[in-house]
């Protein structure tokens, strides 16, 4: 009997219940999280020099830093890019 797949892919049942998008966008915010996390790691850059490189807060910081906390705006993103050295890219596929 020849393997494969029974059934729609899990991305087709998130779209059927109309969470693709949402399931999607936190995803991102997540990986760009540990992303700008690691980045900090690696050039030892504290919480606190972070906050002010971006010209904010360190709850502000903590928010952005949080995998599950969605509400960051590209704004926000772009700038702790910038903070770490890097550059933010948004790109339509």
């Amino acid at each position: 009997m020849k393997k494969g797949r029974v059934g729609s892919s899990f991305d087709d049942f998130l779209k059927e219940q109309g969470l693709y998008e949402e399931v999607t966008a936190a995803a991102i915010k997540r990986v760009v999280a540990r992303m700008l996390a690691t980045e900090m790691k690696k050039k030892k850059i504290t919480k606190k020099r972070m906050a002010e490189r971006m010209q904010t807060s360190r709850a502000q910081l903590d928010r952005l830093l949080d995998p599950d906390n969605e509400s960051v705006t590209l704004t926000t993103l772009a700038r702790a890019a910038k903070a770490v050295g890097r550059e933010l890219r948004v790109e339509l596929a």
